[in-house]
């Protein structure tokens, strides 16, 4: 991803985010009272307003010197969403067998990180790019994978088989932890000094880049 620096947002500041997926959709009315809906967007774009995650002088310093760092709305950079930043429910450690991600077919070697949102009405796939590093654990068959016969990109989120390790059938499943790849959007940061030793910054707008 061109202007993308691989670095995190400051935790402490994402912690105390607000924010979540947006999605756009187009509605006309009709004259019978029903509704022609159009799905603009394929996928959610995710936006997060990191202001009140400021809670003392040093956290607003460190919002501040990591803006200037990103040139603004320049570089984009990594974001723990505090809600949705692993492949399971939030509270629950990565497991294996969460996510699928692809079958052996004894050829394809690489496989994409992805992340199901599911339920009887139905679903739809987010793509994960910026794995955490160290979080990812395979499974095919319902069998662990050893960590040694295959590589993570943690940059695209492309899991790689090395070769004789490639597999040959099976459902390939995988855990792990994710940031999200946003940008400021903004290119100006207010500060707040009225308080002594407790500044605060009103609004730290993100928004998700899309590759």
């Amino acid at each position: 991803m061109a202007g993308f620096h691989e670095v995190r947002f400051p935790l402490r500041v994402a912690l105390g985010t607000s924010g979540g997926p947006v999605r756009r959709t187009d509605i006309v009315s009709l004259s019978n009272g029903r509704e022609n809906r159009n799905r603009r967007w394929q996928d959610a774009r995710r936006r997060y307003d990191a202001g009140s995650g400021v809670r003392s002088i040093d956290d607003l310093y460190a919002v501040l010197a990591f803006f200037e760092a990103r040139a603004g709305q320049f570089y984009g950079f990594r974001f723990h969403d505090p809600v949705d930043h692993r492949s399971g429910a939030p509270a629950a450690s990565p497991a294996a067998g969460d996510q699928e991600i692809g079958t052996g077919d004894g050829t394809t070697a690489a496989f994409q990180l992805v992340k199901r949102y599911v339920d009887a009405g139905g679903g739809t796939v987010r793509v994960i790019e910026k794995p955490v590093t160290g979080t990812v654990i395979v499974s095919v068959a319902g069998s662990l994978v050893p960590a040694g016969d295959y590589t993570v990109d943690s940059t695209t989120g492309v899991v790689t088989f090395k070769p004789g390790k490639i597999p040959a059938s099976g459902v390939i499943r995988a855990g792990f932890e994710f940031d999200v790849p946003v940008r400021f959007d903004t290119d100006r940061i207010d500060i707040d000094l009225a308080q002594f030793n407790a500044g605060r910054i009103p609004s730290i707008p993100l928004v998700e880049i899309k590759p």
